[in-house]
């Protein structure tokens, strides 16, 4: 069997994308420098939080998903941040690839949480690699590839950052059930506000409120939604 192994040497963030994405860039070795009509490729990306320090602030924001700081060597587990596949073009020896991995602002995922807690450094990445090897100097034959291949990788918390702010500048995502969007629609339409900002703005007031009496929309809308699982 054909022996490989993988490194990765940067990333970046897609500008040209239509979503939040990051390309990884990859570099693939064949041993003996071997041919390699084509490479059928999957890759589990990982986030391994205890191979980083954290800021004061960065440990608050990341108390829902970890708990306090006491706590966190046996709560600081590998949180799962994509999975994505990529098909490798024909090689001899060696070849860099792209590896595309589409992203979500989406506060509910864990990956989204922990990175948005990160406000300098670097994110401890670990790639888990698997697929099919098409090989063969002389013929053709199919072979695996081996489920023990990775490659650790650091990235930049300010490359997070820059594909964020090319997609959402300045701005969060919060995804929410539709009976609350038409709860929230239905206050804003009520009270003529010209924006959900100034609606959340305007509940969050209500909220600061000693004890907002019982009809009050805020009591009525949080009493609908409760409090969501971290």
């Amino acid at each position: 069997m054909t022996a490989f192994s993988f490194a990765c040497t940067g990333v970046r963030a897609d500008r040209y994308a239509a979503g939040p994405t990051l390309v990884f860039r990859l570099r693939v070795t064949a041993a003996d420098n071997a041919h390699v009509h084509a490479l059928a490729l999957r890759c589990q990306i990982r986030i391994e939080p205890a191979r980083r320090g954290y800021e004061p602030a960065e440990a608050d924001g990341l108390a829902d998903l970890f708990g306090e700081r006491s706590r966190w060597g046996s709560t600081l587990q590998p949180v799962q941040f994509a999975q994505v596949s990529v098909m490798v073009p024909s090689f001899t020896g060696e070849i860099e690839a792209d590896l595309v991995v589409p992203c979500t602002y989406d506060m509910e995922i864990a990956a989204t949480r922990y990175l948005t807690a990160l406000t300098d450094g670097e994110v401890p990445l670990l790639m888990l690699f698997s697929g099919t090897a098409f090989t063969g100097a002389g013929g053709f034959q199919v072979e695996p590839v081996p489920w023990d291949r990775e490659a650790a990788f650091r990235m930049p918390v300010t490359t997070w950052r820059e594909m964020v702010e090319q997609h959402f500048p300045g701005c969060g995502w919060i995804r929410l059930p539709r009976d609350t969007m038409d709860a929230l629609l239905a206050y804003r339409s009520r009270h003529a506000l010209p924006s959900w900002e100034a609606t959340l703005k305007a509940l969050l007031d209500a909220g600061g409120a000693a004890e907002p009496p019982r009809s009050d929309p805020f009591r009525a809308l949080t009493a609908t939604t409760g409090r969501t699982d971290p």
